[in-house]
Order: C-alpha cells, then structure tokens, then sequence
C-alpha cells in the first residue's frame, strides 16, 4: 500500500482512535476504526492484520498482568458457543472479494449505530438467548473483528464488574489468535511493518483510553454511544455510497 501525505496522516489518526476506543471502553478498537480506514483504502485484508497484531500486543500487556482478575468461567462457557461461527467467519473473510467485505463491515456498522442511536442496545434474558448472541458475535468477529457489541451484550449480564474489561481482552485475544493463525497458514500478508510503523499512534490513544476508562464506562455512556452511534452511520453512509458511485 502506499498512502499520499495527507492519507497517511488520516491513518495515523484513526488508529490513535482505534486504541483510545480499545482501552478506554474495552471493545470497539476495529468496529470504530475500520469504517473509517475503509474511506482511506477499501483493503480489508491490508487493515485487518495490523489492527489484529495491535489488539494482541495491547491486550496483552494490559490485561497479562491481571490474569487473576479474568471471569474464567465466562470465557470457557462462552467459547464453546464462539469457535464455529468464529472459524466459518474468518473462512468467509478469506474466501470472499473485498468489496463484498467492505459491504459487510459497513452493513454490521450500521445496524450498531442505529442501535446506539435509539438507545437500543442487545439484551439477553436466557441461556438460549445468550448463546444465539456469542453464536452471532463469533461470526461477526471472525468475518471483519466487529463482533464486539453483540459478544458484550451477554458478557455485561454474566461478568462481575470489575472482571469485565480484563475478561474481554482475554477473550478478544484468544479470538484474534485464531484469526491470525488462519492468516498465516493461508500466507496473507500480516503487515508487520506497517504494525510497527502504526504502533506509535496507537499505543497515545491506548494510554490516554486507560486513563478515561472510568469516565467513559461510567458517566452517561448512553449519551456517549449515541454520538459515536451518529458518527458511525455518517461514515458508513458516506463509504457505502463511494462503494457503489
């Protein structure tokens, strides 16, 4: 890939946001990006690694040393119901164009920010609905990495609170290592270098999100995600229309 100035400015941004996003809500670092990056480059499997082997990284020394704060049992329970779909959605990325990926990504934004907007958020009541939700999440995450908020409905109902954020960020790295070694048998590129090139904007926006985590998660995040809801659907809008003009 290779970026004009002002592109690759875009880009630097968009993953300071990425990993503010990440740390400071404890999901959302590819569903709040990836609309975004894909106005710049419509190359899902271009974008998609480096923000895999960042959410690995950032997980990893953040959550790594709060092994003993993880709702283990949340993640057993939930994995049986995540690996099927998670493995037939990164079967799909893999196997489909990318313009029918970007299609996708954007739809599933969508139908988030429509969400957020109506202060509408997914809830679950019972154990069947629980598991239809991971089922859902697993295949959204495998697909594209934005099965977060349908994964978070169940988990908001089922971790303690202050297990939750160390808990998905276990989760969402043994889902993206899962990803990554699917990257690596089939040889899709994984971008090392341009991870590392981005790494440096994305770990700003990741400590700056660890410092407002408590802000964010607790004052008025209804109000919160309905402003990030409007954005969504402006961007989603606006790249599905420059898609097909």
């Amino acid at each position: 890939m290779e970026f004009t100035t002002p592109e690759l400015i875009a880009v630097c941004l968009i993953f300071v946001w990425s990993g503010f996003v990440r740390s400071g809500l404890g999901f959302g670092g590819a569903a709040l990006s990836l609309p975004l990056l894909f106005l710049v480059a419509n190359e899902p499997l271009f974008f998609l690694p480096i923000i895999a082997l960042h959410l690995l990284f950032f997980t990893f020394i953040t959550a790594g040393r709060r092994l003993n704060h993880v709702h283990w049992p949340f993640i057993r329970n939930s994995m049986r119901w995540i690996i099927i779909p998670k493995l037939a959605g990164v079967i799909g990325l893999l196997s489909l164009p990318a313009t029918w990926m970007v299609f996708i990504i954007y739809s599933i934004t969508i139908f988030y920010a429509i969400q957020w907007i109506l202060k509408k958020t997914f809830t679950s009541e019972s154990d069947w609905a629980d598991r239809i939700l991971l089922a859902v999440g697993g295949y959204f995450s495998g697909v594209s990495l934005v099965g977060a908020p349908v994964i978070v409905a169940v988990a908001v109902r089922q971790i303690p609170p202050a297990s939750y954020r160390d808990t998905l960020f276990v989760l969402w790295f043994m889902l993206v290592m899962i990803k990554m070694l699917a990257f690596v048998v089939t040889g899709i590129d994984l971008q090392w270098q341009w991870a590392g090139l981005l790494l440096l904007p994305t770990a700003l926006g990741h400590f700056i999100g660890l410092r407002m985590h408590d802000y964010l998660v607790h004052r008025k995040p209804e109000k919160m995600r309905q402003v990030l809801g409007a954005g969504l659907l402006a961007t989603s809008g606006l790249g599905l229309y420059q898609l097909y003009i």
